[in-house]
């Protein structure tokens, strides 16, 4: 009930997508039980058939998995999501070539991935079969590194290069905001 209502309210605010992740919360039960997260899948699905349904599974984030037993489960997890309603399968937490090769493979379905520090280059992961990538939080948290810094060289310097080099122009920011 509480999937369905969420999504409503997004449809209704002009959302054209979603992510919907099978994290529990639970540091000793880290993942939803499949069958539980197919259910909030179908709930989501059957609330805005038209929206982009793409379906999270953290188990490379969160589960306490080992290596071998986290790509079997990682594929069994997207599989049946792709079978409950998900547009795409996202699996963030995979950044080699192998690995993400072979996801392409075994998931029937669009393969989502998480562009972090090792993850290939857009380019190569389209040639790899990747049909997504997501940033995620990186957007932010590089905005928050830059800000760290800008603070660290007022504190100790004065000066204000770090908060100048790349800033975008007051006037290019006021169009932005505009459209």
């Amino acid at each position: 009930k509480a999937v369905r209502q969420t999504v409503e309210a997004a449809a209704e605010a002009g959302a054209v997508g979603f992510n919907l992740e099978d994290g529990s919360g639970d540091p000793v039960r880290p993942l939803l039980d499949i069958d539980a997260q197919c259910e909030r899948l179908r709930a989501a699905r059957g609330a805005a058939p038209d929206l982009v349904l793409n379906a999270r599974t953290d188990v490379y984030l969160k589960s306490n998995l080992a290596d071998r037993s986290r790509f079997a489960e990682a594929v069994k997890r997207a599989n049946a999501y792709r079978k409950a309603g998900a547009d795409c399968l996202f699996v963030p937490g995979v950044t080699d070539r192998e690995t993400i090769r072979q996801l392409v493979k075994a998931v029937d379905g669009p393969l989502n991935v998480l562009a972090a520090a090792g993850t290939p280059p857009v380019a190569e992961l389209q040639e790899l079969g990747v049909a997504r990538v997501s940033i995620g939080s990186g957007a932010m948290r590089a905005a928050l590194g830059l800000t760290r810094k800008i603070a660290k060289e007022l504190r100790e310097s004065g000066t204000y290069e770090s908060l100048t080099r790349d800033a975008i122009p007051y006037a290019d920011l006021n169009a932005l905001l505009d459209r």
